[in-house]
């Protein structure tokens, strides 16, 4: 048997759990690639140009939803789609399963670098309760045991499958590359306290603690079960972080206590009045002087009209009800009404850094945005990831 990962919570994969991964990997990567292509295809030439000719041009991600709906292509990639994503977690399970008894002890064992605090009585939103979100049975709070790691465990391990190897080997870059681009583009900015929300299992969260060593690195997420797996995982990779069971629409941290508040694909899955909430209390507990940094997905006003389209797919076929709204809202907006200035703004597509190496990332850094379909998209020709935020002044 092989190991899923290079960390004390993997688990142990036979020749079978091997082959049926590698399946479905291939098969989120065809649906993505070549069957979104078609589809792209099956548009520009003949469902655009119809609407064209009647007169009635398809201007919004809404109409081009509705105008594909009846078509064979969009049937066909929608059905594929939702069914590979739903056989993500049906792949993983078996192994997560076998082994569940196991993880469970391990992630129990006393905390040596960081530390782990859980809050029972916190009230989970219903955002979490009510969606299993992404199709994930149980969503990332289900409980199946005492001191449950399930949730955590299948999420770490799906992602090797619903990512096919775009987001690193230990699913780390998006935290590497949002890190480094602070680190390379503001070298006099040194934070000496990070905060990571909506951290799930700490996979983007690691990174910063690498980026910055000398850094007191908190995460924080309201679903316990990935949270004791997070911390067992950092634990075993030996970088020290302090994981919290709390709410990131309600901190119970002191005002101006960290000088990076920093999410990653977080702020989408939230009602936009947990989103407004999200960003006053990430002012609140920012520091003078330091920064909100996430990565997301890019705004609707910034994208070419049918890339809108596509990224909205999830909106309806993926459970993720609140993705479009989100992709609607002024993103500086957003933060002016959270209490940032307009002027202290900042946004940015990066490359990979994980993939490219720091001197190319470096190099990119300087370059200006460029929104297209390798923006916010797994795609192995060359993703770029968006981030957004501000500095606190």
């Amino acid at each position: 048997m092989n190991r899923s990962h290079d960390h004390d919570m993997a688990v142990s994969l036979t020749q079978h759990d091997r082959s049926r991964r590698a399946f479905v990997a291939t098969l989120r990567s065809h649906v993505l690639q070549r069957m979104a292509g078609d589809l792209r295809q099956h548009f520009e030439g003949t469902v655009g140009p119809e609407h064209e000719k009647l007169g009635a041009p398809l201007e919004s991600p809404e109409a081009i939803h509705e105008a594909l709906k009846p078509e064979l292509p969009f049937k066909a990639y929608s059905s594929v789609r939702t069914s590979a994503q739903e056989m993500v977690f049906d792949v993983v399970s078996d192994a997560v399963d076998r082994e569940l008894e196991t993880l469970n002890e391990r992630a129990a064992q006393p905390a040596k670098k960081g530390s782990l605090t859980l809050n029972p009585a916190l009230p989970l939103p219903k955002s979490v309760t009510g969606i299993d979100v992404h199709l994930s049975p149980g969503a990332y709070h289900e409980e199946r045991a005492d001191n449950d790691v399930s949730a955590g465990a299948v999420y770490d391990n799906s992602i090797d499958v619903f990512a096919f190897g775009q987001f690193g080997k230990r699913h780390n870059d998006i935290g590497a590359t949002l890190s480094n681009y602070l680190r390379l583009k503001f070298p006099e900015f040194v934070p000496t306290s990070i905060l990571d929300c909506g951290c799930t299992i700490g996979h983007n969260t690691l990174p910063w603690a690498e980026t910055y060593p000398d850094a007191e690195v908190t995460a924080i997420d309201v679903a316990a079960p990935v949270l004791r797996y997070a911390h067992a995982r950092a634990e075993s990779m030996g970088v020290p972080v302090d994981f919290r069971q709390m709410n990131a629409t309600a901190m119970d941290f002191e005002d101006e206590q960290f000088d990076v508040v920093f999410s990653s694909m977080f702020m989408h899955e939230l009602p936009l009045k947990h989103i407004q909430q999200y960003l006053k209390e990430a002012f609140r507990v920012l520091k003078p002087g330091g920064v909100l940094w996430q990565m997301e997905l890019p705004p609707m006003n910034a994208m070419p009209l049918y890339e809108n389209f596509y990224m909205n797919w999830d909106t309806y076929y993926n459970n993720e009800p609140y993705y479009g709204t989100f992709r609607k809202q002024d993103y500086r907006r957003l933060l002016t009404d959270a209490g940032f200035a307009a002027d202290d703004f900042i946004e940015a597509t990066m490359p990979r850094y994980t993939f490219i190496g720091e001197a190319a990332f470096a190099e990119s850094i300087h370059s200006d945005n460029t929104f297209d379909t390798l923006t916010g998209r797994m795609d192995p020709k060359g993703t770029r990831w968006y981030g957004f935020g501000a500095w606190k002044r």
